[in-house]
């Protein structure tokens, strides 16, 4: 240890026993102090009054200089002239934290000609300790204490102050560990957050939009995604504490691009794939970087104070990249800050990677599936025929199919059916449906004749995918449908007159697996009377009976009484419809285009009405549940 120098005045044995009183308190409070906070003003208050100190300072290292995090006893003024201490400044703390041993002076002479720079001529004679702060072989700063008076402080004081000392630099460690532990853990629990917030969604936009906000405000006053399109970085996603900033953020980038061959840019994140770090954004960074003044006017009121970049890696390649931005002159952004937001990056990247994947490959599979889809029905003078498709969204192909066209003698065929199974088989086996469907009923339309040469085709060159069909040839001559029903849902019949009718379920198995020749059903159909056919993705659910939902597609059907068919059957699927519930939907509705019918509101304000029986049996509807205004 140092030996103290200057003039020497014992103490008397009571004060120092006092003093050694109450630097044990001391000692009890520094080992359950939660903070930094607490610790300096133990120091500065509790410790420098045991001792009776006048002034106390607690100083803490800090890269390559000390940092005071604590005074008592000197005014504002000359307290800010030592906030910082240069490690090469002459002054008790700093050599003490070089040589890692306790300094003791007594009286103004020493002190003076120790260091002949420190103000303390003014101060009267005095005596100055300052103890290192030790800890795991390392001084991690020093208490600077000044004491009125030249007297020499007890051993018994000075062996004190150093286990207190000592007893500080732990409680440092120990909050410092309690902070990094803290932050760790909530870092950890973010990443698990924002993994489940990524996976929400695979919808491109939203996830991008996602990935910006995650950060903001915990970890980022602003976030920015840049994504690499065509070789150029574009601006997918801004998020910033300040909603009124996230316009001025994205028109800085627009009409002052980043430099593409700048060292210091997005775009040499991406070229390295390695992070861009500014832990202090100067001004004098900013008018570098600035085009104009404008542009520097701009960048100046976003405050910027410091910033990182990371790249958006996917299999080696940087698809991105993440940019954080500080405005808060209390954080600023260090290494462990650039693998924090790497790890948080390399999630985001998988995450957009397949949203981005998911949407080309949905899209594909809606372009494969509307490829052997007819583009559009139409109808004749006679009949008005409008049709659904809604996709579930997966990436795989459905297989509803769907199609209806006029023959030459004024008679309409229209059919709606369903592959089972999803992907490519059943996308050909739907277009071989379709196209096998129109090839039979241009040699003969009547529904049973070909249903059973469907059945006898499947029958012998056979296929993996079981498909229903309901299939239907409309007369306007005849004012009559008839139709057949493979293994399908029944159709639906809106009369002119408001009337609501569910057909009979199936009269028949799948295709190819009926034992016997098909039978059709033949029904009135007047001017102004409504069909539909769909599929049962409109009205299946997992948790409940299929008769519910036909229920509810019962309630729905008065809609279809509008003059507006096509948006009438809009209305109908969009009020069924269960977006839960991944199964494609197709539909297809005619009406008997002539004569007049009951409007809508008329229809949906009549009263349930039982069909007479004698009509019901000369239609030959044997099974026929009547509805009117609902199921």
């Amino acid at each position: 240890m140092s030996e103290p120098f200057g003039r020497r005045q014992p103490r008397m044995p009571r004060q120092v026993g006092e003093n050694l009183a109450q630097l044990a308190r001391v000692t009890s409070e520094l080992t359950t102090a939660g903070s930094v906070t607490a610790v300096t003003k133990i120091v500065t208050h509790h410790m420098a009054d045991a001792l009776g100190a006048t002034i106390a300072a607690l100083a803490l290292v800090e890269d390559d200089h000390l940092r005071l995090v604590g005074v008592r006893g000197i005014g504002a003024l000359e307290a800010s002239e030592w906030q910082v201490i240069p490690m090469d400044r002459a002054s008790t703390v700093t050599d003490v934290v070089r040589t890692g041993q306790r300094l003791v002076i007594v009286g103004a002479d020493a002190i003076a000609a120790r260091y002949p720079d420190l103000p303390n001529a003014s101060r009267g004679e005095r005596t100055v300790v300052t103890v290192p702060l030790r800890v795991a072989g390392h001084t991690r700063g020093a208490i600077h204490l000044s004491i009125p008076g030249a007297a020499d402080p007890h051993p018994a004081e000075l062996e004190f102050l150093d286990i207190l000392a000592d007893t500080c630099a732990q409680a440092f460690e120990r909050i410092e560990a309690s902070e990094v532990a803290a932050k760790q853990t909530a870092r950890l629990a973010f990443l698990a957050e924002a993994s489940i917030e990524l996976a929400k969604s695979l919808d491109l936009s939203v996830t991008i939009q996602r990935v910006a906000r995650l950060a903001v405000p915990d970890f980022a006053d602003w976030c920015a995604i840049d994504v690499v399109r065509d070789g150029a970085l574009h601006r997918l996603a801004v998020a910033h504490v300040d909603p009124t900033k996230v316009e001025l953020a994205m028109a800085l980038h627009e009409r002052w691009p980043p430099d593409p061959d700048s060292p210091y840019g997005a775009m040499e994140v991406v070229r390295t794939g390695r992070p861009l770090l500014f832990p202090d954004i100067t001004d004098e960074m900013l008018q570098q970087a600035a085009r104009d003044e404008e542009h520097l006017r701009v960048a100046r009121e976003l405050q910027l104070r410091s910033a990182l970049a990371v790249p958006l890696l996917v299999r080696g390649r940087a698809m991105g990249v993440l940019t954080w931005v500080s405005t808060d002159e209390g954080r600023r952004y260090g290494e462990d800050d650039v693998s924090f937001a790497e790890h948080l990056a390399r999630r985001s990247a998988s995450a957009l990677d397949n949203a981005e994947l998911y949407s080309q490959t949905r899209a594909v599979a809606e372009q494969l599936q509307r490829a052997v889809l007819p583009e559009t029905v139409s109808g004749t003078d006679v009949w008005e025929v409008h049709c659904a498709y809604l996709p579930s969204g997966r990436t795989d192909v459905g297989g509803d199919f769907y199609d209806a066209f006029a023959l030459d003698d004024g008679r309409m065929v229209a059919f709606v059916g369903d592959v089972m199974g999803r992907g490519v088989a059943a996308a050909a086996a739907m277009a071989g449906m379709r196209a096998s469907v129109r090839a039979f009923a241009s040699v003969d339309p009547a529904p049973e004749v070909v249903l059973s040469k469907l059945d006898g085709m499947i029958q012998r060159y056979g296929t993996e995918q079981l498909v229903t069909l309901a299939y239907l040839l409309a007369d306007g001559e005849a004012d009559t449908i008839h139709l057949a029903n493979a293994g399908h849902l029944p159709p639906w019949v809106l009369r002119r007159d408001g009337a609501v009718e569910q057909l009979p379920f199936a009269d028949g198995p799948p295709l190819g697996l009926a034992t016997e020749p098909r039978t059709g059903t033949s029904l009135p159909f007047a001017a102004g009377d409504t069909i539909l056919v769909l599929t049962d993705g409109l009205v299946e659910r997992r948790e409940e009976d299929i008769a519910e939902g036909l229920a509810r597609l019962g309630q729905e059907i008065p809609r279809l009484a509008a003059d507006d068919l096509g948006t009438a059957l809009d209305e109908v699927v969009a009020a069924v419809r269960d977006d839960r519930y991944d199964d494609d939907i197709a539909a297809i509705v005619l009406r008997r285009a002539t004569g007049p019918r009951a409007s809508a509101d008329e229809v949906l304000d009549r009263e349930l009405v039982e069909p007479d029986e004698t009509t019901v049996a000369a239609a030959g509807l044997v099974g026929v549940e009547p509805l009117v205004g609902g199921a």
